[in-house]
């Protein structure tokens, strides 16, 4: 099985001193950029009970996707999910993953109309801990996607379009899609080469609102 992959891109800097010569180690550092500093979000004090009453709605250039969120099971994956939504980081990006049959990918933030800023790729840098769990991943649950390291997860998700059982237990199930699920499919149907969306679908914009009484 292929597990859920996330790509990390690496930006290296090299600086050049003279004819060709190497900076010593400790030119290097001193014109190293300092590191951001991490800047508080809305989310980062919220309650279990207090996240547990928001829900996701992402909308996309195929339709509406509507998502309810599990902090009690997952808490820190439902705040970061929360907090790159309340700060528009998924606006605009796209589902740039597409396995037909299996899942969609999307919350890239190297997929942003407009580039990303030295901020904005910190932030996307930023991973969270594993938080497997009882939340069996079954069609339209929503997980956190990681490499095959631990502890790697960062803004990346996916969401199934069929069960996936051998995911239960190690990857971080924390919603579910309660509108929308034909929307998920016509994405997934689309035509891809290599798990790679010939015309990906954009997410125009995330957005959190109160859940609807059921």
């Amino acid at each position: 099985m292929k597990y859920i992959s996330l790509s990390v891109l690496i930006i290296t800097f090299a600086a050049a001193a003279g004819f060709g010569q190497s900076p010593t180690p400790e030119s290097r550092k001193a014109n190293e950029r300092p590191p951001e500093p991490v800047a508080a979000e809305p989310f980062d004090r919220a309650t279990v009970e207090q996240m547990a009453g928001q829900c996701v709605t992402l909308e996309t250039e195929a339709g509406v996707i509507a998502i309810e969120l599990y902090p009690e099971s997952a808490p820190e994956s439902v705040r970061n999910f929360l907090n790159l939504t309340a700060t528009g980081l998924f606006d605009t990006t796209t589902f740039n993953r597409v396995v037909p049959g299996f899942v969609i990918q999307g919350g890239n933030i190297w997929t942003r109309e407009g580039g990303v800023t030295f901020k904005i790729g910190s932030r996307a840098r930023r991973s969270i801990p594993d938080e497997p769990n009882r939340i069996l991943h079954v069609r339209g649950v929503v997980s956190m996607a990681r490499s095959d390291e631990p502890n790697t997860a960062t803004t990346n998700f996916f969401i199934l379009v069929s069960d996936a059982s051998y995911l239960d237990g190690k990857f971080a199930a924390f919603g579910r899609v309660t509108r929308g699920m034909d929307v998920v499919d016509t994405i997934n149907k689309a035509a891809v080469t290599d798990e790679k969306p010939e015309k990906p679908v954009r997410i125009r914009r995330a957005m959190i609102a109160a859940c609807s009484a059921p």
